[in-house]
This record gives C-alpha cells, structure tokens and sequence, in this order.
C-alpha cells in the first residue's frame, strides 16, 4: 500500500472551473427564497443519516452482546441518540470543511452549503452545537467513557480525516475509517461501563471493512475525486492495484470476523453467518480483480456489486452478533 502526498487544488488539466470562494458561498445563502420545510430537510441533510443508519446498525448489536440478552430500551433509545448527534455534527463539520470541493463533484454539488440552503456560518454553528449536545448527552445520561469515547471519534473524523488526511494521503479512508469504527466500542462501554476484547474484535473487523466498502465507490466516482485533487486510491492507482488491495482488506476482515467465537464471546450462529457472509464476500472481491485484471471498465467493471454487498455484509454480522446470546 503507497502513501502519497498530494497538492489539495485541482489536478491539472482536470478541470478550468475555480474553487468558489468563502465569500460566495455565504452569498449564496442568500439568494431566493429559503422556505422552512426546505430548509429543515437541509439541516437534516447536514447529518448525513442515511451514513448514520449504518453506524447505528454496528451499535445496538454490540449492545445486545455486551448484555448477552436484551439491553435496558431506555439506554438502547439514549445511546442511538447520542451517536446521531454526535456523528450528525461530525457530518456537518466535515461538510463546512469541504464545501469548496463539493461544489466541484456531481455527487455532492447538490448538499446544503453548496445550494445555499444553509450558510457555512450556520452550518458551522449546527455542527458545534451537536458536537457539544452529544457529548453532555452521553456523560450525563449513559456514562463519561462513552462521551469521551464519542467525542474522540468526532473529532478523528473532522480533524484527523477531512483536515489531513483525506486530501494528502491515498490511505485517506484506511485510517480515516477509524472514526467510523468508534461506535462499536461505545455500544459496548454503553452497557458495560468499559472495554473488553470482543468490542476491540468488531472494531478491527470495522476498520478492515472499511477500504473495501469505500474503493469500489472511488473507483465509480474516481474522476469526481481526481477533479478536485482527492487522492483516492483509485485516483492514483490502476484497477488492478485497487482490486488487489481489496482482496487483501478482505480476507483479513473475515479473519478478525471469526475470532470472536474462539475467544468465546459468540456461538455456531454467529460463526455460521461470518462463514458464509465471508464466504459471499471474498467471492465477490475475487470476482472484481478478475474483472480488473482482464482490464474491465465502465459498466463491465461491476465494481458496485461489491459496494452494495458489503452494506449487506456488515448488516448480516451485526444482526448475528445481537441474535447469538439468544442461541447459546
């Protein structure tokens, strides 16, 4: 894997369109008419909660794992809160960060700041508030290692990946995913009050998850990257680097996935649906560098079947995760 340094403008040649300055942006909040409703549902946008279905999803699992049984509802409901605020106002921050660049990319040329539904003064200002809600949220109603923990993850995301890493390094999203791999431990120090090896086990499966979920993505969206000066791996590797990388991530991934039942922590359920989730999965990331080894592009690439399977993936090993106690 290749760490490469890159300049944080446009790559030349891509594109002759410049930067919109901050200035304009915040003009743009002011043009037309900005009715609530619409202005509400951009606020939510800000959250980017169809991200957060995913994270919930790797959240209350643990938590059933963590009690061996059904946890207390109350802090299931007080827990998936927190973690909404707290990785909607991560969202949010990253979005104020990078609004010069996603006025540039078709898949994100249309998010508040950029319409100008939202100013970045009031997207900042959100982002803040949520950031500190989450944090008094979670010390004061679940308990302070989950808030810390929350908050760490917060600001990994804001400062650590969209600040540093994401527009430097073609490792951007492998250590920048470690943001996304928080909400695992604090499903677990929720309920427990602190950390043990099965919460560190899922966190690691997360982590290495995480590339080959997001590059078969980058591959389909490279040039939008590669326009504004994104080192995605895609962006400065071949298919067949990208596709190799992935194969490697994914066998590591369903390694981790089936230490947790020797370390006794799960039983045949769950070991049956890491085998046969794994299984599909490592098929499927096969398949992809086959495609890219006979130099597939475009639609013949089918670098989204991965992407959308791993969503599948992780959904079916967290389900298995919450339903094992009941099976032991």
């Amino acid at each position: 894997m290749c760490v490469t340094a890159v300049e944080s403008r446009p790559l030349g040649g891509a594109t002759s369109r410049a930067y919109p300055a901050v200035g304009e942006l915040e003009a743009s909040s002011s043009r037309g008419p900005r009715p609530f409703g619409a202005r509400l549902k951009a606020f939510v946008a800000l959250t980017k909660p169809r991200i957060i279905e995913l994270l919930l999803i790797t959240t209350v699992p643990v938590m059933f794992l963590a009690e061996q049984g059904v946890p207390d509802l109350k802090l299931v409901l007080l827990t998936c809160l927190g973690g909404y605020l707290s990785a909607g106002g991560a969202n949010a921050l990253n979005m104020y960060i990078d609004r010069d660049i996603d006025a540039l990319m078709e898949r994100t040329n249309r998010r508040p700041l950029v319409t100008g539904m939202v100013s970045p003064r009031e997207c900042l200002a959100f982002g803040l508030s949520l950031a500190a809600v989450s944090t008094l949220l979670f010390g004061l109603t679940v308990n302070w290692l989950s808030a810390w923990l929350s908050l760490g993850a917060l600001l990994f995301y804001v400062v650590v990946y969209t600040m540093i890493l994401k527009r430097r390094t073609s490792q951007n999203i492998v250590w920048g995913g470690i943001a996304g791999c928080m909400p695992v431990l604090i499903g677990w120090s929720s309920v427990t009050n602190s950390l043990s090896w099965a919460p560190v086990v899922l966190f690691l499966v997360m982590f290495f998850w995480t590339p080959p979920h997001y590059w078969p993505l980058s591959m389909k969206v490279k040039d939008d990257y590669a326009r504004v000066g994104v080192p995605m791996l895609p962006v400065i590797a071949s298919n067949r680097v990208v596709a190799r990388q992935i194969v490697l991530y994914s066998w590591v991934m369903v390694a981790v996935s089936l230490l947790l039942t020797p370390l006794g922590y799960t039983g045949w359920f769950y070991t049956t649906v890491a085998l046969v989730a794994g299984g599909w999965w490592l098929w499927e990331a096969h398949a992809l560098q086959n495609r890219a080894r006979s130099e597939a592009t475009g639609g013949k690439l089918k670098e989204m079947r991965l992407f959308h399977w791993s969503i599948t993936y992780v959904s079916l090993l967290f389900v298995a995760v919450a339903v094992d106690p009941f099976l032991r």
